[in-house]
């Protein structure tokens, strides 16, 4: 098989489109539907459904798909580690992180190790950790920041923070002459929360479930500005990283009566190259938070 047409099957099937995947490669559209028809007359089957300028995968095409994933990432992979022994002096980092640790933890080690290596260009993606897990394992991503407790067999991680998800109400509210609130009392209440797929909404639902009770959300926004102000008026509850409370947000912050701590890592595919670039990001965030 020829790793051009399968990249220009991948792109399709990724991108559910021809025009798509002619975009993203910057090639004329032409080409891409003349790689993919040369690939299925080379394997002899038919790889996509074409019904109404919608494009579907066939079982075939689903199960190529897989392969061609894992095929196209260790030719990546090979072609990155054989630059770097030829004494590859840039590299690229992608990194993706959630954004609660992105706006509140990670700017100062971001700047301090731009510093450190200036001739790398870094990347950084905001997403949910089942987002960014995802990309992960189909090597959009190099690193990604997830809580520890789903780390999935695909991946490897090292714990760098563990952080204390905490109660956060306004100043009036009555939690705030409490030392420490019970689930039964937290969900008793409206609840402000990040929209599923983010750790922050992964730890409540979970806390919920083992609790037997069900979550009143009230708002659901991954804006953290929107959530203090919600909380601030007096319009819900939430639970917030203390990292992320500042003196001036006028909020009071109690941990529950059980405390739930988060081993925040930083993971990478087992089965991949991590590149030289990469491997000093992830040392350096070690180096930093421990």
């Amino acid at each position: 098989m020829d790793l051009k047409q399968l990249r220009y099957f991948l792109a399709v099937a990724q991108l559910g489109g021809f025009t798509r995947a002619a975009e993203q490669l910057h090639v004329a559209q032409p080409a891409i539907s003349m790689g993919v028809r040369k690939l299925e007359d080379q394997l002899g089957l038919q790889l996509f459904q074409r019904t109404d300028r919608k494009v579907r995968l066939t079982d075939e095409g689903l199960r190529l798909q897989q392969h061609a994933q894992r095929i196209l990432q260790a030719v990546d992979d090979a072609t990155l580690e054989m630059a770097e022994l030829k004494g590859l002096s840039q590299g690229e980092v992608r990194v993706g992180i959630p954004s609660m640790l992105g706006s509140y933890f990670f700017p100062p080690i971001l700047m301090a190790f731009r510093h450190r290596y200036p001739e790398l260009k870094l990347t950084v993606i905001e997403g949910g950790t089942w987002q960014l897990q995802q990309m992960l394992e189909r090597g959009e991503l190099d690193l990604g920041v997830i809580v520890a407790e789903f780390v999935p067999e695909q991946l490897q991680a090292c714990t760098f923070l563990q952080a204390q998800m905490l109660v956060t109400v306004g100043q009036e509210h009555p939690f705030a002459q409490l030392a420490a609130v019970s689930p039964a009392q937290f969900f008793a209440q409206e609840l402000v929360m990040f929209k599923e797929g983010y750790f922050h909404r992964k730890v409540v639902d979970r806390l919920a479930s083992q609790c037997g009770l069900e979550p009143d959300i009230g708002f659901e926004t991954n804006l953290i500005p929107l959530i203090k102000s919600i909380v601030q008026q007096g319009f819900g509850v939430s639970t917030l990283l203390e990292m992320v409370i500042q003196p001036d947000d006028q909020l009071v912050t109690r941990p529950f009566t059980e405390p739930v701590w988060l081993d925040l890592s930083i993971a990478w595919r087992k089965d991949g190259y991590l590149s030289m670039a990469n491997r000093a990001f992830r040392d350096f965030v070690l180096e930093q938070a421990g």
